[in-house]
Parts: structure tokens; C-alpha cells; sequence
């Protein structure tokens, strides 16, 4: 079923929009939630969570990639929900360790990375960036700072040792920041 028939069933207030939802990108949005959390009744807590944001939401958003918006939605709510679950009271935080990396190529202020990532001028830099990558390189910044992915997971994935992949994503940071200084976002 096609994104257009379930923002449909959405507008129309028609259930089957939920169902629809979770048959076609449940899976994923669990993935994605689990990779964040490692707790997969949390994940699915966090996907039933985004479906009915969703719900909420459409109408009067309409997503022009439904797959995109529920991703969002169900990242962030994972984040929160890593957020309240490692409190510095409750042991620590590890999982931000991608964003507290990618925060040092991002201009300072108040806002948080992926706070400032929602910002169209941001988001339309970094995308220029992102362009300039070769495809493998595009994939791996993509699965460390937007879904988390840990250094030994890319690597595995990759087929490349730990040490190729922590300098890749080095090199790929200061040439972010290069980028982001051409582009008046200087850090």
C-alpha cells in the first residue's frame, strides 16, 4: 500500500490507517527504536507511541514521505525515552555519544544537535554535504549520527576494522565543519 492511500485512511479518521501503518513500517520503526534503546518492549512501546502521534497529527500535517515522518517520530520518542531511562540519577548516558561527537561540528548555542538538524537552513546545508559523499561514506555518517549505530556495529556491517571507522567519521566531522564554515555556520 502506498504512502498517499494511508495519509487516506489518516485524513478520513478511518482506523485501517493504523493498521496499515504498523503492517507496512512497524518492523522498521521497531528497528529503529530498538538500536536505540537495546530494550525491544521499550521499542514497540515507542512505535505504538509514534503511530498515534501520527494519528494525531494527520490531519493537519500531511508528510510528503510518510516512512520519513514516522521515523522521526518514533527516533525522537526513542531518544526521549533513552533520555528518562539513563538519567545521570538512573547510571548514565551513552547512547548521545553520537550526537555529543557530531555536536562539535554544529554551531554552539543553546539547542541541541538534533535540535538544530529540525531547522530547514541546517538541514539543507548538511544535505549539501551529505551529497558530496561517496555512497558508502553517505550510509555510514547516516547510520552513526541519525540511528545510532555503534562503532563495532559499522564496523561489522562495513567490513571495516573499528579504527577505518572512527577515522572516517573523524575526517568526515572537520570536513562537516569546513563545510558548515563556507556556509557561514561556523562552530
Amino acid at each position: 500500500m502506498d504512502d498517499k492511500t494511508i495519509i487516506a485512511y489518516y485524513n478520513a479518521r478511518d482506523e485501517k490507517a493504523i493498521s496499515h501503518t504498523q503492517a507496512q513500517f512497524g518492523s522498521y520503526l521497531t528497528a529503529i527504536a530498538n538500536r536505540i534503546l537495546s530494550n525491544i518492549e521499550d521499542a514497540k512501546e515507542c512505535v505504538n507511541d509514534a503511530i498515534f502521534r501520527a494519528w494525531n497529527s494527520i490531519p493537519p500535517a500531511c508528510p510528503d514521505n510518510l516512512k520519513i515522518y514516522l521515523a522521526r517520530i518514533a527516533r525522537n520518542l526513542a531518544l526521549d525515552r533513552h533520555d528518562h531511562n539513563h538519567a545521570k540519577r538512573r547510571g548514565g548516558n551513552s547512547i548521545l555519544q553520537p550526537l555529543d561527537e557530531l555536536s562539535e561540528c554544529l554551531p554552539s548555542g543553546d539547542a541541541q544537535p538534533d535540535e538544530l538538524a529540525e531547522q530547514s537552513a541546517l538541514r539543507d546545508v548538511i544535505s549539501q554535504y551529505l551529497a558530496t559523499l561517496s555512497d558508502e561514506n553517505r550510509r555510514l555518517f547516516l547510520q552513526r549520527y541519525w540511528y545510532c549505530c555503534s562503532i563495532s556495529d559499522l564496523a561489522e556491517n562495513f567490513n571495516l576494522s573499528e579504527s577505518t571507522v572512527k577515522m572516517r567519521l573523524l575526517r568526515m566531522r572537520e570536513a562537516l565543519r569546513e563545510h558548515l564554515g563556507k556556509e557561514e555556520w561556523a562552530v
